[in-house]
């Protein structure tokens, strides 16, 4: 048995009633691993999640956190031995804002060697998230020209990096406060709050962009679609715009669906697509296959020093009311990590 502390989301209750608990977990059963968690992070699901926003989140309450990065400290039967004390991140959807995690060993990602835990939680799920609809769903090629809304986010600051080695320019929206962070990352900065937002990018791309990456949503995912050219993609992949409203959750996704299905089935050359991280969840082995192979390359660029990782502030996992409080401020650029 092993004494795990883990944060518990008791319901929808401000950030400070967060609850830290102790309890054993028992020795990991077959195909299992015990992981000694390093570094997991405050996410904008965590924030949905808090307010009971989070398409697909489980009852209250629960153990928030999306991923994590550790060491593996226990081994369940017919685990590969080899796996022990060697890093890994994992994809948790929940249960990551702990000391220790069960989790199938077939699900570890490996971490490579002298790549800071904290760093490599920046881009787990932003960076899978990041290159499967940069490369997979938008097919966005060297030459192009892209909009990425939010750059100084965590997938989006991911978006911005990815592109930029691959070749192809950005024009990123931001806050005037992070503007010289997306100025840095190689982007054009524009501000979000523009009231002439899509001439702005018109003036900067004059025969529309390739693609527009939107994780906002509502009303302004139309202006979104006027960017693209001819043969545009839109990639949408979030509703951030109805994070405060209140009513049923999977109305304001409902509203994109359909609106995209629009799109799709008018006359034109343009698509449209709404990104989900678990879309390939019904075949599990092309899923992890998929995640395992965009994360390996986004920590190879990692660790070359191509990404550099945005922590935005570290604290311990008795602090993660702090730590949410922060991440929903939207005030800081990166990712706030907890450190158990």
């Amino acid at each position: 048995m092993t004494l795990t502390t883990e944060v518990v989301l008791p319901g929808v209750v401000e950030p400070s009633g967060l609850r830290i608990r102790n309890r054993e977990l028992p020795a990991p059963e077959a195909g299992k691993v015990l992981l000694r968690v390093e570094a997991t992070g405050v996410s904008f699901a965590e924030q949905q999640m808090r307010l009971n926003r989070y398409y697909g989140q489980p009852p209250f309450p629960f153990v928030p956190g999306y991923d994590a990065v550790g060491t593996v400290a226990e081994l369940g039967p017919g685990v590969d031995p080899g796996l022990r004390d060697r890093r890994f991140a994992v994809v948790t959807k929940v249960g990551g804002w702990a000391s220790h995690v069960l989790v199938d060993a077939a699900d570890l990602v490996a971490v490579p060697d002298g790549v800071d835990p904290a760093d490599a939680e920046t881009v787990v799920v932003n960076g899978v998230t990041a290159r499967q609809m940069l490369f997979r769903v938008a097919d966005a090629r060297p030459g192009q020209t892209i909009v990425v809304l939010g750059a100084s986010g965590g997938v989006g600051s991911t978006l911005v990096q990815l592109a930029r080695h691959a070749g192809i320019s950005v024009i990123g929206t931001a806050s005037a406060r992070h503007r010289e962070t997306v100025e840095k990352l190689g982007a054009t900065a524009v501000d979000y709050r523009d009231p002439d937002l899509v001439g702005r990018i018109a003036e900067l791309a004059p025969n529309g962009v390739d693609a527009v990456f939107d994780h906002v949503g509502g009303p302004g995912l139309k202006l979104s679609w006027r960017m693209l050219n001819k043969r545009g993609t839109l990639v949408s992949y979030g509703a951030a715009a109805s994070k405060d409203e209140a009513g049923s959750a999977q109305l304001p996704y409902i509203k994109i669906y359909a609106q995209i299905a629009m799109w799709n089935t008018s006359p034109n050359a343009r698509t449209a697509h709404f990104y989900n991280f678990w879309s390939g969840h019904r075949q599990l082995a092309t899923f992890r296959q998929r995640l395992n192979e965009d994360l390996t390359a986004v920590f190879g660029l990692l660790a070359d020093g191509v990404i550099v990782p945005h922590v935005a502030a570290r604290f311990p996992l008795d602090r993660a009311a702090e730590a949410l409080t922060l991440a929903e401020s939207r005030t800081v650029a990166g990712k706030v990590i907890l450190t158990p």
